[in-house]
């Protein structure tokens, strides 16, 4: 997958102004010209407040979206965590993901 890694990428994606939620996740999005998705995630520290579980969120957010998305879509994607989750949740947050990804209007 390729990365969203400027600040100025981030702000053009949270300004589009789109966004599609789930009870765990936010999916904020943007078309681009590319003909391949970029991601960034974002799990702040007021959701988690220890690095670890963020990382682990940041971790398995990029393993489900890699199976799940097709290189065929060309949007920006920001990825943030509004509550966290855990390795119990794993089921759950993978249908979060899938639901959220159809819903994208490609």
């Amino acid at each position: 997958m390729f990365k969203l890694r400027k600040a100025e990428d981030f702000s053009a994606v949270f300004n589009f102004r789109k966004r599609l939620s789930s009870p765990h996740i936010y999916f904020h999005y943007a078309p681009n010209t590319k003909s391949h998705p970029r991601l960034g995630y974002v799990v702040s520290n007021r959701t988690e407040k220890l690095s670890v579980r963020r990382n682990y969120m940041r971790r398995l957010l990029r393993e489900i979206l890699k199976d799940q998305l097709s290189y065929n879509v060309s949007f920006d994607i920001v990825v943030r965590v509004r509550k966290a989750f855990y390795k119990e949740n794993h089921k759950q947050i993978e249908g979060e993901i899938s639901s959220l990804i159809k819903a994208l209007p490609i």
